[in-house]
């Protein structure tokens, strides 16, 4: 069964989804978490500001050290999958960036959140946008920052994990306003090559046997390939070479454990995905035309243990991209045994991320907290 579910779900992509996300409709867990902050000794303040490309309006929370002595804010950008503020994980019961805005408000430091584009309380089509839509939404929280005059003596930073962590150099790259950058588990390296390496990581993690990460690497590896060298093609000429593909695909793995289940469900499933405005402009990605243009102060960090953004490619390309932009001014950090959540992991597995109480491991918030105020 577990050879099964494995080959199964990576060839769905869904184990091989950049951030695991969870869907809009998931509800979020009662229960609480242990890192949840039960207190707020500081400002906060519910927000709402405009994209005017888009005509979205995001709705966030901003928080503000009690004191009034903050000389930094920063803006958090959510990973992949539509979240909230919070970059909730219901199917997880995990509130990561609730947890480090209560950590970075603590510390002297303002933060302002928001949910993404058509997420709980912010208006828009999360479907039809790409990374370079929601690049626009966490500019326009710059150009929000920059209206206030009550918060225009604020030093402007981003703070992006995941997907937020490609999305950050897209806006720091271009906009002035932004004075340094954060990346937690940010990909470095062109995207179809991180979601080949990420399948057999989080394969091998998931227990995944030799012939079932074999096949479903040589598998994603090819459908990123032809997307790749057709992403010119219409949306129906496209489908049509994905579902050929696809079927092709399934009906090999067949042998490799998915046994009787519909290849035509699957290949609807897959290819509806695929075929969607912000996988096609994600899979063709390459962070490094981004992060060479980026010359703000920058900190980039990746637990060791990272199974969907592979920590020692990642950081080394980020490094590279930061050298080529001639940024003097950068701090590239491995974290030991932490996992994509930053999360003290044992495996790294996805699976692994519910069971862990720990929501952001106290180093990663420690690093970050202090990187900032050092600025």
């Amino acid at each position: 069964m577990k050879r099964l579910l494995i080959s199964l779900s990576l060839l769905l992509l869904s184990a091989a989804s950049f951030a695991q996300s969870p869907t809009v409709e998931a509800k979020a867990a009662d229960k609480t978490r242990p890192q949840d902050p039960k207190d707020f000794p500081y400002v906060q303040e519910e927000v709402q500001f405009t994209n005017p490309k888009a005509g979205d309006q995001l709705s966030g929370t901003l928080t503000m050290p009690s004191n009034g002595k903050a000389t930094k804010i920063v803006v958090f950008i959510t990973g992949s999958g539509a979240q909230n503020r919070n970059e909730e994980f219901p199917q997880f019961n995990h509130r990561p960036f609730l947890v480090l805005s209560d950590w970075l408000t603590r510390n002297g430091i303002a933060v302002l959140r928001y949910d993404d584009r058509g997420t709980a309380k912010s208006t828009g089509d999360f479907k039809t946008a790409t990374s370079l839509d929601f690049a626009d939404d966490a500019e326009a929280a710059v150009d929000y920052i920059k209206s206030r005059a009550d918060l225009q003596r604020l030093s402007i930073g981003l703070l992006g994990h995941s997907e937020g962590g490609m999305i950050a150099p897209i806006v720091a790259g271009r906009n002035n306003d932004v004075k340094f950058m954060v990346l937690l588990a940010g990909p470095g390296i062109p995207i179809a090559k991180l979601m080949t390496q990420q399948t057999e990581d989080v394969a091998r993690a998931g227990g995944g046997t030799d012939s079932v990460v074999s096949a479903a690497v040589q598998g994603n590896a090819a459908i990123y390939d032809m997307m790749n060298h057709n992403q010119n093609l219409s949306t129906a000429a496209m489908k049509i070479k994905l579902d050929s593909l696809l079927y092709q695909q399934f009906s090999t793995t067949r042998k490799a454990g998915i046994g009787n289940v519909p290849i035509d469900g699957l290949v609807a499933t897959t290819s509806a995905r695929l075929i969607s405005p912000w996988y096609r402009s994600f899979l063709v990605f390459n962070p490094q035309e981004y992060l060479d243009k980026v010359k703000c102060p920058t900190l980039a960090i990746n637990g060791t243990n990272d199974k969907q953004v592979k920590a020692e490619p990642n950081l080394e390309a980020i490094r590279i991209g930061l050298t080529k932009a001639g940024n003097k001014h950068f701090d590239i950090v491995p974290l030991p045994g932490l996992n994509h959540m930053f999360q003290k992991a044992v495996t790294g597995s996805v699976q692994e991320y519910g069971e862990l109480t720990e929501t952001v491991n106290p180093a990663a918030l420690t690093v970050v907290s202090n990187w900032i105020n050092k600025l």
